[in-house]
C-alpha cells in the first residue's frame, strides 16, 4: 500500500502511533483523513497496546451532531516521512482511526480534493495572511 492512497473516493494514509514515553512501542494502521476533524482518532484498544492511557477528557461534537465526552491521550505520529507530537482520542474497539486537521496543518499537508491525495506545502504557515508577528 502507497502512503496514502484513494480508496472509494476517500484519501487514507499509512500512520504510526507512538508512545512517546517509550519510542519502541508503536502500532502502524490505515488513517481516513478528515480535514472535518481537528484531532485524530485511534480505537483505544490500539493505544493501550502501545502502554498510552488517557491523561483527561475532552468534549467533542460528533459527524451527527451529538456531543460526546472522549478520552485523549498525546500521542507521537509518523506519516508522509515526519513526526509530529499531538493530541489523539481514545475511540471505540473496532473504529476507523482518523487523522485531523491539527496533524495535517502542523506538518504542513493538505489534501488535494481533486486527486483525492496529501500534498506537502511549501512551508508550513507560522501566522494567519495578513497577521503580523510579535517583534516584526
Amino acid at each position: 500500500m502507497r502512503k496514502e492512497q484513494v480508496k472509494t473516493g476517500l484519501t487514507h494514509v499509512q500512520v504510526t502511533v507512538r508512545n512517546p514515553a517509550d519510542l519502541g512501542r508503536s502500532w502502524e494502521g490505515t488513517f481516513l483523513v478528515d480535514t472535518r476533524a481537528i484531532d485524530s482518532l485511534v480505537p483505544r484498544d490500539r493505544l493501550e497496546q502501545i502502554g498510552l492511557r488517557p491523561r483527561d477528557q475532552r468534549t467533542y461534537e460528533l459527524a451527527d451532531g451529538r456531543e460526546a465526552v472522549m478520552d485523549i491521550a498525546v500521542a507521537e505520529l509518523e506519516f508522509m516521512g515526519d513526526v509530529i507530537g499531538t493530541t489523539v482520542v481514545a475511540g471505540e474497539e473496532g473504529t476507523e482511526p482518523l487523522l485531523g486537521v491539527t496533524a495535517l496543518e502542523s506538518l504542513g499537508i493538505e489534501v488535494d480534493p481533486t486527486n483525492q491525495i496529501l500534498r506537502r506545502l511549501p512551508s508550513i504557515r507560522l501566522k494567519a495572511a495578513g497577521e503580523a508577528l510579535v517583534g516584526s
